[in-house]
């Protein structure tokens, strides 16, 4: 089973960069006059808000429960995973595709453009590490799983969203400097205008892609295939237990939900009967340390 990833400090990794990549790219773009680097900037200072949002989100999902919200705020997470996934396809998509048309239709010539390179080259260097950090990360919760298997299947929607955040940083930063390049090599700057629209154009796939996988969640997904998988088996070889009719669960941010039915190995007194139960369930969460709440209901059959 692989372990638990530290979202916050993934999250404060993404944060630093971000932010001084943000304070570079804006002193950039204004000395030069390019879209692609404005576009980068806006797109950076978007980053930071997101990130914002997530340590935000982090903080509610650890709120006591109350009356009207029995099972606590642990989905509060899903909801601010989902608002970054529309900022990111409304500031940082939508706001460099129109950066890149204003420029198509209104191009202006670079003016130091080696401060361009210069300043990219150094964004690409911090988002680097950046991404170093949150795939340090991830490469604890995802075990032996492909990036993209991880990716679908993963219940930390904070780590798939800094995760897709730092993959569209990089890719973009290169667009923007393949596009500055280009525009130095030709003298045209309709390349800067095309690298804006390219940086939009990724950064509104990427924000499907979140907000899909974040929709999942928000609706009500279970853990993770491979978890349920380990949970059954555990329940299988438990002497307890002769046979699990059903097992129920609910990701709630960083805690699960859990309903067993479940026949039970022997036939015993009704005091008997709940100490084998409890019992089952203690271990059941000795085992599973996210699991929050059990449900056990015994029966003879489904």
């Amino acid at each position: 089973m692989a372990g638990k990833a530290d979202s916050v400090k993934t999250i404060f990794y993404a944060l630093g960069a971000n932010f001084a990549i943000f304070v570079a790219k804006l002193v950039a773009a204004i000395i030069t006059g390019s879209g692609s680097m404005l576009a980068e900037a806006v797109h950076s200072l978007a980053d930071c808000g997101n990130q914002g949002l997530l340590l935000l989100g982090l903080k509610r999902a650890k709120a006591p429960p109350s009356p009207d919200f029995p099972l606590g705020f642990g989905k509060a997470i899903y909801f601010w995973s989902f608002l970054v996934a529309l900022m990111l396809f409304s500031v940082g998509g939508m706001f460099s595709i129109y950066e890149g048309l204003h420029k198509l239709h209104k191009p202006e010539p670079l003016q130091w453009a080696w401060i361009a390179v210069a300043v990219l080259t150094f964004g690409i260097i911090a988002e680097s590490l950046s991404m170093w950090g949150c795939l340090k990360e991830v490469n604890k919760a995802r075990g032996g799983q492909s990036l993209w298997r991880w990716f679908r299947d993963s219940r930390q929607s904070e780590l798939i969203v800094i995760f897709g955040e730092d993959l569209a940083a990089l890719l973009g930063l290169v667009f923007a400097l393949v596009a500055v390049l280009l525009t130095m090599a030709t003298g045209n700057p309709m390349y800067d205008a095309a690298g804006s629209i390219g940086i939009g154009v990724l950064l509104i796939v990427v924000a499907v892609f979140i907000a899909v996988e974040i929709k999942a969640l928000l609706i009500g997904q279970g853990v993770e295939p491979r978890q349920k998988e380990a949970m059954l088996k555990f329940l299988a070889a438990r002497e307890e237990v002769k046979q699990v009719y059903s097992l129920l669960t609910l990701q709630m941010g960083p805690d699960v939900m859990v309903a067993i039915k479940a026949e039970m190995a022997r036939y015993l007194a009704p005091r008997d009967l709940i100490e084998d139960i409890n019992r089952v369930e203690a271990a059941f969460r000795a085992e599973f340390p996210d699991v929050r709440w059990c449900f056990f209901e015994p029966d003879s059959g489904d």
